[in-house]
């Protein structure tokens, strides 16, 4: 026990934060070895440990394991909490992906800044995960497969057995007499992950016993070739991008091509937009590349991609405008599109004779005519969109500040001249958070 127990101890050492610990426990071997290496931990170093049990009831057997879970938590003196979720299904949702995605969202609900949810991801899974990976077609992020850690919910999920053959867990368990139960569901090979599992892996092993090994190593590769990938999209992407987020057409196709696939495909992901390479190519040349005058728009899942004055936008497609009455200063304000906040300070946006009482939020209010600071004259508010390069699509978001029937300020873009304060002078600024 004293060496797995050390290689454990050091990973935790690298990998977890300082908060407090939970255990994802299934009851199966892997989750069963897990929960007992963490237990020492914690009771060695005095920190919180809860184990966390999610009950999907999508099969009879699973039935009895919320009660075994808490029987061998128990026993290893550690709180176990049950979890019941609801499975959403459907004729095109895999149920496997659904149930996954049912449990990770339960758990990352119990999460707080500093805490860290263990998972007994091990050598084995790594493998099956990279062979899925090279079934799909995936590039280098689907390569890299599982790591080590990333953040989940408002903590971060850890991994750290995943240097671990599977093999190597079940001697530990049998040396310290656990006990774990087998979900019958692992030998339904109609599921990829089964089949790989049951079927493809024992062969390559058998022909090759280092298999595992050499494709975890392959994965940490690619992980390292998509940490840099992604440290080059963070210099790239920032300079193409313009007020309401959208992206230069001509400054991707300056680019080398790889390097515009990257920057293009990091952008889509800030948008929750991940798309195979022939979505990718479909983005680049039935978008960026559409005739001058057209008007452009693919839709990829539930998103929106459009074209837009030599940019490309994802709109925004959640919340909707909420008008304020009133405001009241000092306060974050909700507006549906983003908070909004009016507060007093030196060196101030708008003057100080504004009385906040007197100001209120619209949207989309027609016939408006303005003169940014910084600008010759007035204009049309739908010239204005114009030339600050406001979609149409974004202007019935855009918050209004008013005064009565003028407009103070379009909230995010720019201030009407007479309303400004006078350069150094205190008075009243805006804060935005978009949405």
């Amino acid at each position: 026990m004293s060496t797995l127990y050390q290689h454990f101890s050091r990973k935790m050492q690298q990998l977890a934060p300082n908060g407090r610990l939970f255990v994802a426990f299934s009851g199966g071997l892997d989750s069963t070895v897990l929960l007992a290496l963490c237990a020492r931990l914690a009771r060695e170093q005095g920190r919180q440990l809860v184990a966390l049990h999610v009950h999907h009831g999508l099969q009879a057997a699973a039935d009895a394991w919320p009660e075994h879970c808490g029987a061998v938590a128990g026993a290893l003196g550690v709180p176990c909490r049950i979890i019941r979720v609801r499975v959403a299904g459907g004729p095109r949702i895999s149920l496997e992906a659904a149930a996954r995605e049912a449990r990770y969202r339960a758990l990352a609900a119990e999460l707080r800044p500093g805490d860290a949810l263990l998972t007994g991801h091990h050598q084995d899974d790594q493998a099956e995960t990279l062979l899925l990976a090279l079934k799909r077609g995936a590039g280098v992020a689907g390569l890299a497969a599982m790591p080590a850690t990333r953040a989940l919910g408002a903590g971060r999920q850890v991994r750290p057995l995943l240097g671990l053959s599977r093999r190597v867990l079940e001697r530990f368990a049998r040396e310290q007499g656990l006990r774990w139960v087998e979900d019958p569901s692992n030998a339904d090979t109609r599921f990829d992950r089964n089949f790989l599992r049951n079927e493809i892996l024992p062969r390559l092993l058998a022909q090759w016993p280092s298999f595992n090994e050499t494709a975890s190593r392959s994965a940490e590769l690619c992980a390292e070739q998509l940490a840099l990938a992604d440290e080059l999209a963070g210099q790239d992407v920032p300079a193409l991008l313009n007020a309401a987020d959208g992206i230069s057409i001509s400054g991707l196709q300056a680019l080398a091509p790889a390097r515009r696939h990257n920057a293009l495909r990091h952008w889509l992901q800030r948008h929750d937009i991940h798309c195979s390479r022939a979505q990718l190519t479909a983005v680049w040349q039935e978008l960026a590349l559409a005739r001058a005058d057209a008007t452009p728009l693919l839709r990829l899942g539930s998103k929106e991609i459009r074209r837009y004055q030599g940019c490309l936008y994802v709109p925004e497609q959640d919340g909707q405008p909420r008008p304020l009455a009133n405001l009241a200063a000092g306060d974050w304000l909700e507006l549906g599109v983003g908070r909004l906040r009016l507060y007093h300070a030196g060196a101030a946006q708008l003057s100080g004779r504004l009385d906040p009482a007197g100001l209120h939020i619209a949207f989309g209010v027609p016939g408006l005519r303005a003169r940014p600071v910084g600008r010759a004259g007035s204009r049309p508010l739908k010239k204005l969109w114009q030339e600050y390069a406001v979609p149409p699509w974004q202007r019935e978001r855009v918050p209004l500040l008013m005064e009565g029937e003028r407009l103070v300020a379009a909230v995010g873009l720019f201030v009407v001249a007479e309303y400004a304060a006078p350069p150094g002078q205190s008075g009243w600024c805006l804060a935005w958070q978009p949405g």
